[in-house]
């Protein structure tokens, strides 16, 4: 029914994670230490969030997406192949005419603004995308300090002893990794899951608001080039859906709508690593 800038991509923590093993690569006695598996990937570039109309909830993006290649699309015309004989097309029965059109224009995006349940879903939304990206960022230098503290000692230690702590650290950023994901998924979610809430009522309130006035069709606003104002039910909207729903359910932190079971904060997260050290 409409789009919104929480359900697109914008900055992801997580994402940040996916880009910690380069940062990791240090040089010590002509040797670069580097986590297996890591050290050649390039960080992932935070591509700009997408400018639309409602201020919407706020939501760290999923991990940063993998371009997959593109088939080369034959155009129709294109394509020099014999196609079977065509079915026959049956007679279309005269139908009733519709009923004559009642126009009425309506802007969502003034609506969600003007929504007390909106800019209150928004906040809550906001504040966790904040924490995670704080936390992340926290983690990031942990993980740093950790891989230099490992290029420093290298040359103390013998080959068994660098090998147990790379994989101690790779393992770490595994799970820090694993962790920030499953939160990012989290207040996607939570999002979403207002945004339903809001949709629901929505809907029903512009079908009892167009039918008190006689309308049967009802355009978006932004898609209509000339109207009157009087065609316009975004002021009897908004106030309706403020009365109807002044606020929505959203899940504590951490725990998603879809799933019950709460996901690991990052402290969990450092102890869970901490206890698995030798």
């Amino acid at each position: 029914m409409f789009h919104h800038r929480f359900l697109t991509p914008v900055v992801l923590a997580a994402a940040v994670l996916l880009g910690f093993s380069n940062a990791y690569a240090q040089k010590s006695g002509g040797q670069e230490w580097f986590i297996p598996g890591q050290g050649s990937r390039p960080a992932a570039t935070p591509r700009p969030a997408a400018r639309s109309a409602p201020p919407a909830l706020a939501s760290p993006v999923a991990p940063a997406e993998v371009d997959q290649p593109q088939e080369a699309a034959i155009p129709p015309e294109d394509l020099q192949v014999k196609l079977p004989p065509a079915p026959p097309v049956p007679d279309v029965q005269h139908g009733g005419m519709p009923p004559a059109a009642v126009l009425g224009v309506l802007s969502v995006p003034d609506v969600l603004r003007a929504s007390v349940a909106y800019q209150a879903a928004d906040k809550i939304i906001t504040a966790r995308r904040q924490k995670l990206n704080e936390d992340a960022q926290k983690e990031q230098l942990k993980l740093r300090d950790l891989g230099q503290q490992l290029a420093a000692d290298r040359a103390k230690m013998s080959a068994e002893q660098v090998r147990a702590k790379e994989k101690e650290l790779q393992d770490r950023f595994a799970e820090s990794r694993r962790v920030f994901t499953d939160r990012n998924r989290v207040i996607q979610e939570q999002g979403q899951y207002a945004l339903l809430q809001i949709q629901r009522t929505l809907t029903e309130v512009v079908q009892k608001v167009a039918a008190s006035r006689g309308m049967n069709l009802v355009l978006q606003r932004a898609e209509v080039a000339v109207n009157l104002p009087e065609f316009d039910i975004t002021p009897q909207v908004t106030e309706v859906l403020n009365k109807a729903l002044p606020s929505v359910v959203i899940p504590p932190e951490g725990v998603s709508p879809v799933s019950s079971t709460p996901v690991a904060s990052a402290d969990q997260a450092t102890k869970a690593a901490d206890t698995k050290k030798p």
